[in-house]
C-alpha cells in the first residue's frame, strides 16, 4: 500500500525541488502538497528558528489530514547581517514571497560591503511529523558569497545572488539537478530520508 506524504507547502518552486529529491531516494511514496487541501488554513509562521517553523507547519497537516507531512523552513543568512534575513528571508520587504523585492532590498543594504565580507548561506530546517505527534527534524546549509547583482534565471528567492563556495555561478545559474546535489534543502531532504524509511517503512 502506497503511502500518503503530504508536502506541506503551496511555493510550487519548493514542491517541484522536494518531489525531485525525495523520488530520487525511491520511496514510493504518494507525494501531494497543501494546494490538493485548499479548505486547510496555512499556518502562521510564529517561530524563531526554521526547525520551529518547519514543525509547526508539519504537525499543522499531520493533525489535519490524518497523515504523515513534511515541510521545512529555510531562508538566507548573511554573515555581515549577523544571521538576517534568516526565517525573515521571504518577507524581508514587507511582502511576503515577493522575491524580486526581497532580493532587490538586500542589494541595497549590502551595496557598500566589500567582496572579502559578502559570506553568506542558505540554511533549511525539514521536518517529518506524523498524526500522533512523532515528529524529526534534520538541517542541511549551503555556504556561499553573495554576489553585487543577480544572475541566472533558475530557482527562486535569493538564488541569483548566492554563488554556491567551489562554483564560479549563481545557484540560479545552476541546473535543478546540480542545485539538488549541493542545496541546503537537499541536504536536509535526503538526511530526512532515513528517518522517513524507519518511521514510515
Amino acid at each position: 500500500m502506497t503511502t500518503r506524504l503530504i508536502l506541506a507547502t503551496r511555493n510550487a518552486g519548493k514542491i517541484t525541488e522536494l518531489r525531485t529529491i525525495l523520488a530520487d531516494a525511491q520511496l514510493g511514496y504518494d507525494l501531494v502538497g497543501t494546494d490538493a487541501y485548499p479548505d486547510i488554513p496555512d499556518v502562521k509562521e510564529t517561530g524563531v528558528t526554521f526547525a520551529e517553523n518547519a514543525l509547526l507547519k508539519a504537525h499543522a497537516m499531520a493533525r489535519a489530514t490524518g497523515l504523515p507531512a513534511v515541510a521545512d523552513d529555510s531562508g538566507l543568512a548573511v554573515d555581515v547581517l549577523h544571521g538576517a534575513p534568516g526565517i525573515f528571508s521571504a518577507r524581508w520587504s514587507g511582502t511576503h514571497g515577493d522575491d524580486r523585492a526581497n532580493l532587490d532590498l538586500l542589494l541595497a543594504q549590502l551595496a557598500d560591503i566589500g567582496p572579502g565580507h559578502r559570506a553568506a548561506h542558505f540554511a533549511c530546517a525539514a521536518a517529518l511529523a506524523l498524526p500522533d505527534g512523532t515528529e524529526r527534524v534534520v538541517s542541511g546549509t549551503m555556504p556561499g558569497t553573495l554576489r553585487y547583482a543577480p544572475a541566472g534565471t533558475n530557482g527562486f528567492g535569493y538564488d541569483p545572488i548566492l554563488q554556491p563556495d567551489g562554483y564560479d555561478i549563481t545557484c540560479a545559474e545552476l541546473t535543478p539537478a546540480e542545485k539538488n546535489a549541493i542545496s541546503h534543502r537537499g541536504k536536509a531532504f535526503r538526511g530526512l530520508v532515513p528517518v522517513l524509511r524507519e518511521l514510515l517503512g
